[in-house]
């Protein structure tokens, strides 16, 4: 592969990757990006922050229909082998909760300009504001048409992404181009993503945000439940608990299942001591009305939807009894939210589905259909949970089409 040119259509953590590795072997790399700069996921990821990576990756954090292509991509390449080729451009990372891993300087802005800065270093050419239009093969020679003119390589490396936040360049366009070449997809729908409800009650507690636990039932089966931030808004529900239903959900909804969550609004109390706490409160003398008196455990905003979620009939502190005392906990602890819909791509961090990996080389990253063409990152059919693992698998996918 010395010597002969390969161009690389996406300059995103994959691509930027990739080509690196492959002009430190004394290849001749070219790198297009639609955009007008460089690394746009990267930069607005983790808050701003960049989480790079997970210290404790599993096979369990990954997702695909093909699932023994990931445990092939990442076996040998643990979080010290992304480590140490972040060191080599001069980045440190420092350690986060979850084990999640940030650049020292707590910037993503670090991570691509390192990035770019090493790229240059080592030869690559950096190409911006390039669209690529079509993509031919004729004999052993890509053409790759673009905004900026036509284009030859003998390598041909996408890594363009998936259509997952489009106003920063996500796009449809790398599936299109590997659809034409002979390639499968797995459907893509959106993924770490926030949620949509028609229940009209949220709108009211639109800005209130707990530490909760969130269970998803589809067509009344209980599928799977997470434990973090419950953020409602005015569309319906974030959070990280969220976030991390929301692959499941997306796929629930594309098969016209019905979903719905149950919220525990109070997870770190058993239904027995909040039960136990609640009657600890109850003066039996005092008039005051329960929307006062639920403030003492609860944001206000919430206490008008367990009221009518639990079916309380009395009023008053006063008049609390057990029976209404145990409504008021199952409603506490099992606040139901039908849901209909998600934000879609453009609240997206990542896409499920992709590029059927049963057609890729997990070694090499390269088509078993066409000869010297490769994939890596998000266009292919493997995405990760919250938390860096979406970004340690482009790191590692592009480390396997650079060496």
């Amino acid at each position: 592969m010395h010597n002969e040119k390969m161009i690389i259509i996406g300059a995103g953590a994959a691509g930027l990757v990739a080509a690196i590795c492959s002009a430190r072997l004394g290849r001749q790399v070219l790198l297009l990006e639609q955009n007008n700069k460089i690394g746009k996921k990267i930069l607005v990821s983790g808050n701003g922050k960049c989480n790079i990576g997970n210290k404790y990756i599993a096979l369990h954090r990954f997702h695909s229909e093909n699932p023994v292509f990931a445990e092939e991509v990442l076996r040998g390449y643990d979080l010290p082998v992304v480590e140490k080729f972040f060191t080599s451009i001069g980045l440190e990372l420092v350690e986060g909760k979850e084990g999640k891993m940030f650049p020292m300087s707590l910037q993503a802005s670090s991570v691509v300009e390192l990035l770019e800065y090493e790229a240059k270093r080592v030869g690559v050419e950096i190409v911006c504001d390039c669209a690529v239009t079509g993509i031919e093969k004729k004999e052993q020679d890509f053409t790759v048409e673009t905004s900026q003119g036509s284009m030859t390589c003998k390598k041909l490396v996408i890594t363009s992404g998936s259509p997952a936040a489009p106003q920063l360049g996500g796009s449809n366009a790398g599936y299109a181009f590997a659809t034409k070449m002979g390639h499968s997809l797995i459907p893509r729908h959106p993924s770490l993503v926030q949620l949509c409800s028609d229940e009209s009650w949220v709108k009211g507690c639109a800005g209130v945000k707990v530490a909760g636990l969130a269970k998803l039932y589809a067509n009344g089966e209980h599928i799977t439940e997470k434990k973090g931030d419950l953020l409602f808004t005015n569309y319906g529900i974030s959070g990280l608990a969220i976030l991390d239903l929301s692959r499941e959900v997306s796929t629930r909804l594309a098969n016209f299942d019905y979903c719905e969550l149950s919220l525990d609004l109070i997870p770190e109390l058993s239904k027995e001591k909040l039960t136990n706490l609640l009657l600890a409160r109850v003066k039996k003398e005092s008039e005051k009305p329960l929307t006062l008196w639920l403030q003492g455990i609860l944001n206000k905003k919430l206490i008008p939807v367990i009221l009518e979620q639990s079916k309380c009939k009395v009023c008053t502190e006063d008049a609390l009894g057990r029976k209404e005392l145990n409504k008021l906990v199952h409603a506490i602890k099992n606040l139901k939210l039908s849901i209909s819909d998600t934000k879609g791509f453009k609240g997206a961090e990542v896409a499920t589905g992709g590029i059927d990996t049963i057609e890729v080389n997990a070694q090499t990253m390269e088509s078993k259909l066409v000869p010297n063409l490769y994939f890596a990152g998000e266009i292919l059919d493997v995405d990760g949970d919250r938390g860096g693992f979406n970004f340690h698998f482009a790191w590692v996918s592009g480390m396997r089409v650079g060496t």
